[in-house]
């Protein structure tokens, strides 16, 4: 699965969509009510929240519903398709019912099934950064094959007995109210509020000065980001 540029051109008659975004405006919608093209999909994440997002099969060159590969385009707004919060993607996961997903090895997917892997992306480029960066994924250079296949071995290993010690997810007060529905489709943009934010701040004042606690701040953001993932 791979994310498209929305004005990534291609190769196309004059009278054909050229771009992504062309082949998404030219999917009929008439409306919550009168979806055309459209497929509801309700995106669910761990805290509770859940937002309606809008997806369909487009045609765009070699893209297709029955082609090698599908562009599927996932929006929170069909009218508008607004940047921040649309999708395009091209997959080689067939369409369920398609003569492609009797012989394909991959098994099919349906429009809600694509969104809602795709939307694990924010976390496996988290734990990417994070094999990267801080334990030393890409410190492999002038070895010799098996010892650079030794070094990824032990870096995996490294990540995954950091994932199990990590501290539990903070559980929030019983007192606080659910987060609200999202508005503006649950992607980056407008700014959103949550009621587990205002424990960022300190019950009271410390009764003598001291440095603040990075580990605690960390953990607060880290809580933040899990707010925000998926459910799966």
């Amino acid at each position: 699965m791979l994310a498209l540029k929305p004005h990534q051109g291609s190769w196309a008659p004059v009278d054909e969509a050229h771009t992504p975004i062309d082949a998404a405006r030219e999917l009929a919608w008439g409306g919550p009510q009168a979806p055309g093209a459209w497929t509801k999909v309700v995106r669910r994440f761990r805290d509770g929240r859940s937002t309606v997002w809008w997806a369909a099969d487009a045609v765009l060159g070699g893209y297709g519903p029955h082609q090698a590969v599908r562009l599927i385009v996932a929006t929170a707004d069909p009218a508008t398709l607004p940047a921040k919060a649309t999708w395009y993607l091209a997959t080689n996961l067939p369409r369920p019912g398609s003569v492609r997903a009797a012989w394909s090895p991959h098994p099919a997917a349906g429009l809600a099934e694509i969104v809602r892997l795709y939307g694990l992306r924010t976390w496996i480029e988290q734990g990417y950064k994070q094999v990267k960066d801080e334990l030393g994924w890409a410190d492999f250079q002038v070895r010799s094959d098996a010892a650079i296949r030794r070094h990824w071995a032990l870096v995996a290993c490294a990540f995954t007995f950091c994932r199990h010690a990590r501290p539990a997810d903070p559980v929030p007060p019983p007192h606080l109210p659910p987060a609200p529905a999202d508005t503006d489709g649950g992607e980056r943009g407008a700014h959103r509020h949550s009621a587990t934010r205002a424990t960022v701040l300190a019950p009271r004042r410390p009764l003598r000065p001291r440095l603040a606690d990075p580990l605690r701040t960390a953990a607060t953001l880290v809580a933040q980001l899990v707010e925000q993932a998926p459910a799966r």
